[in-house]
């Protein structure tokens, strides 16, 4: 059922397809539980998913997404580490650590834009990818499991802004002081 066409293994060509997700469901939803992302969706639910997700092992030190890309897919960490890094003041941050479960890369799926920051795993990963192909093939085949998809991804975008903003605000607080 997946069709990824994304440009994931173009960014990545040590990366080594290893199928759908739906071979390694269990390990998936093992990695995703802790996030709570899938909390409303039945084991069901997320095994049919499975089904539009392709899985990919990637080495140590890949960069699985690079800030100013074209992004075509998100990216769920199954396995393994890795680091979001921003440049900051013409310095290259790590901002964030990446846990198993956690997803990378949504906003440029959704709104086309390029990267905002880049992804480099610190140790040999898995990532499970969610091509824009196979999201509209979701959303076609599926559409209650594709929206529901849609809203959890909306609820961790907005999770994520407000913590943006918050974290923002009180550092324009504190340069004020």
């Amino acid at each position: 059922m997946a069709n990824t066409t994304s440009n994931f293994i173009e960014l990545q060509p040590d990366s080594e397809p290893l199928g759908t997700v739906s071979d390694f469901v269990n390990e998936f939803i093992d990695a995703v539980q802790p996030q709570h992302l899938f909390d409303d969706f039945s084991r069901q639910e997320t095994a049919l998913l499975s089904n539009y997700l392709e899985v990919y092992g990637v080495p140590r030190q890949s960069t699985v997404l690079r800030v100013g890309d074209a992004g075509d897919f998100l990216a769920f960490l199954i396995t393994g580490k890795a680091v979001i890094v921003r440049n900051i003041n013409g310095i290259d941050t790590v901002v964030h650590e990446l846990s198993p479960g956690e997803v990378i890369g949504e906003i440029s799926l959704f709104d086309g834009e390029t990267r905002i920051a880049s992804c480099i795993t610190t140790e040999p990963s898995d990532f499970a990818v969610l091509s824009s192909q196979s999201l509209n093939a979701l959303l076609a085949d599926h559409p209650r499991l594709g929206n529901k998809f849609l809203l959890m991804v909306v609820k961790l975008t907005a999770k994520r802004l407000r913590q943006a903003l918050t974290s923002s605000t009180r550092s324009a607080l504190d340069a004020s002081l």
